[in-house]
C-alpha cells in the first residue's frame, strides 16, 4: 500500500468516525398511491402511516419527537393581481408572477411547526408555510421574498381559501411512541399530477430522520377521454365542441320557440 492510499483510507475513517450514528429511521406507507378523479369526485383523504425504527445506539428523547409531513403538488406558474380603485371602479393595477409555485401544499405536524426547531433550521429545511420558498419575478430578477410581502400573503391567502394550502399543528397523531398516522386532505378542486410526500423527524431542535414517498392524481372515465381528446386531437376536438354548441343553441331555439 502506497502512502497516498494510506492517507485516503485514514481520511475516510476519520470522516466516518466524525459522522453521528443514525439512531432513528422512518418507514412510511400511504393508503393509496393513485387517486382517480371522476365526474362525482368531491375530495378524498389519504392516510399516511409510519413508524420510527431505532437501533441499539438510540437514546431516550426526553423532549419527544416532532414530526412534519409536507405534501407538495405539481408546480404551476401563477400571476397574482392587486386591485386598485380607479375613477370609482376596481381594476387590476399591479401584478406579480410566481415562478413555478406548488399548486397544492399541506404542512401537517404533531405540534406547532415553529416549536420543532429554530427559525434558521426551519428556513434551511423549508419546513412550514412561512418558510417555503415562493420565488417571484420582479422586473428582470427572480427571488424569494419575506413572508409578509403583500403579493405573497395574498397568494397564500387565496390558496388557503381554495383549500389548496394549509398548515395544521395537530394533524399527526402518535398511536404509540413510535407509530404515527395522519390524513392528507385532497379537496374537489385538487390539481392532477405527481405529489411528493416528505416526512421529517425532529428531536431536540434537529432533524434526525427523513423519508420521502409519492402519489399520483389522474382523471378517469369520461373526463379522461375529454382531456386526452383535447390534447391529442386538438383540431377535431375544436370542431366537435363548435358543432355541439351550435346544436345546443338550435335545440334550445326549437324547444323554447313561441308559436
Amino acid at each position: 500500500m502506497n502512502r497516498a492510499a494510506g492517507i485516503a483510507i485514514a481520511a475516510a475513517a476519520l470522516l466516518c468516525a466524525s459522522m453521528p450514528a443514525r439512531a432513528e429511521k422512518l418507514v412510511t406507507s400511504l393508503s393509496a398511491h393513485r387517486v382517480m378523479i371522476t365526474s362525482n369526485f368531491t375530495g378524498v383523504d389519504l392516510t399516511l402511516f409510519g413508524t420510527i425504527e431505532t437501533d441499539a445506539s438510540s437514546v431516550g428523547r426526553t423532549g419527544g419527537y416532532g414530526l412534519v409531513v409536507t405534501v407538495t403538488g405539481p408546480r404551476q406558474p401563477t400571476i397574482t393581481w392587486r386591485k386598485e380603485r380607479v375613477m370609482g371602479i376596481w381594476v387590476n393595477a399591479q401584478s406579480r408572477r410566481f415562478v413555478e409555485p406548488p399548486s397544492y401544499l399541506a404542512v401537517l405536524g404533531n405540534r406547532p411547526i415553529d416549536d420543532m426547531a429554530s427559525p434558521d433550521v426551519l428556513r434551511r429545511l423549508q419546513t412550514g408555510l412561512a418558510q417555503v420558498q415562493l420565488p417571484q419575478q420582479v422586473g428582470g430578477d427572480i427571488a424569494d421574498v419575506n413572508a409578509d410581502d403583500p403579493f405573497r400573503a395574498a397568494f397564500v391567502r387565496i390558496k388557503r381559501a381554495q383549500g389548496l394550502y394549509r398548515e395544521q399543528a395537530n394533524a399527526v397523531t402518535f398511536l404509540t411512541p413510535n407509530l404515527f398516522r395522519t390524513s392528507i386532505p385532497l379537496p374537489a378542486n385538487v390539481p392532477i399530477g405527481e405529489y411528493e410526500v416528505d416526512v421529517k423527524l425532529f428531536a431536540a431542535g434537529t432533524m434526525v430522520a427523513q423519508e420521502t414517498t409519492a402519489f399520483e392524481i389522474i382523471k378517469a372515465g369520461f373526463e379522461q377521454f375529454v382531456a386526452n381528446s383535447a390534447r391529442d386531437y386538438g383540431v377535431l376536438y375544436g370542431f366537435a365542441t363548435m358543432f355541439m354548441a351550435l346544436f345546443t343553441g338550435w335545440l334550445g331555439a326549437i324547444i323554447f320557440r313561441r308559436d
